[in-house]
């Protein structure tokens, strides 16, 4: 059968090897970012560019976006050049990004009532991941529209997930960042009170991590805390954006999480200290500096 054709925005360190992914198994891309540098690199394996979202829209049976939050997504989406200008009937727009799910939802109407679909697909892993097709795809939307593009989302994933209607993959993303960035800040606390009572962080980790407590995030954790070396792979900024996003989307729910707001209001103190670009085990040394 004839591959679809992709259209891809969003050459970040996930977005350039998702496309160097479908470039190696033939899919023909056309890519649009501000990095005139990673468009280049793709141009250079055969991909085409497009000048606006409107245009690739037109280009493309598949559009998809790899951005950083739901306003970069909106203003992609609309306007005159926008991609829903463009959206053939039939295509299917797929967001990889981490949004906010009602955002997702108002996008999907817009684009069903010009005969395209949509699917959120926010990821799991690293890019790393990303070049080899290996990633974890959380995937939402109407099952005909997944069914259309799960051939191709299994190019990109090793794992993928089919979790119901349009926004619960977004939903789920979020749920799963929570747990993860309130217990890296938690377990990063941890590591700063030991120091500021004087216990050795190295035993507090080897007690830990003999018990329940013991999990890939608290060893990520103590690779900085301790030995001084980030390799979560994930940003305090990004975190905090996310945290922000969960307890957005709990007030949409009607509810709250004073757990998340605690965790929010600490990355981003972190992030207004200098610290957003460091990954999130870093925010130990804000933790490790903080005053009452």
């Amino acid at each position: 059968m004839t591959k679809p054709t992709i259209g891809f925005i969003g050459l970040g360190l996930m977005g350039a090897n998702m496309v160097e992914n479908l470039q190696n198994r033939g899919y023909q891309v056309t890519v649009l970012d501000q990095k005139k540098a990673s468009v280049s690199v793709c141009v250079a394996r055969g991909a085409n560019v497009a000048a606006t979202p409107k245009e690739l829209a037109a280009a493309s049976d598949i559009v998809m976006l790899c951005l950083t939050t739901s306003a970069v997504v909106e203003s992609l989406v609309y306007g005159e050049t926008g991609i829903l200008a463009g959206i053939k009937a039939g295509a299917v727009l797929v967001d990889f990004g981490t949004s906010i799910p009602a955002s997702t939802k108002k996008i999907g109407a817009d684009l069903a009532a010009k005969g395209a679909g949509m699917i959120d697909a926010p990821l799991g892993r690293t890019p790393a991941h990303a070049k080899d097709g290996l990633l974890n795809i959380m995937a939402a939307g109407e099952q005909a529209t997944f069914e259309k593009v799960k051939p191709v989302l299994q190019h990109q994933g090793e794992n993928v997930f089919y979790l119901g209607a349009l926004g619960a993959g977004h939903t789920t993303k979020l749920i799963n960042n929570f747990m993860g960035m309130t217990t890296v800040c938690a377990m990063s606390q941890a590591f700063a009170v030991a120091d500021l009572a004087g216990v050795d962080r190295q035993q507090l980790f080897d007690i830990m991590s003999a018990g329940p407590s013991n999990s890939p995030f608290m060893q990520f954790c103590k690779n900085y805390a301790v030995d001084g070396v980030s390799d979560l792979g994930f940003s305090i900024a990004n975190a905090n954006k996310d945290l922000g996003y969960f307890v957005k989307m709990l007030e949409e729910l009607g509810t709250e999480s004073r757990i998340a707001e605690g965790a929010s209001t600490n990355l981003q103190a972190a992030v207004d200290a200098g610290l957003g670009d460091g990954n999130v085990p870093e925010i130990f040394d804000y933790f490790r500096q903080l005053e009452k």
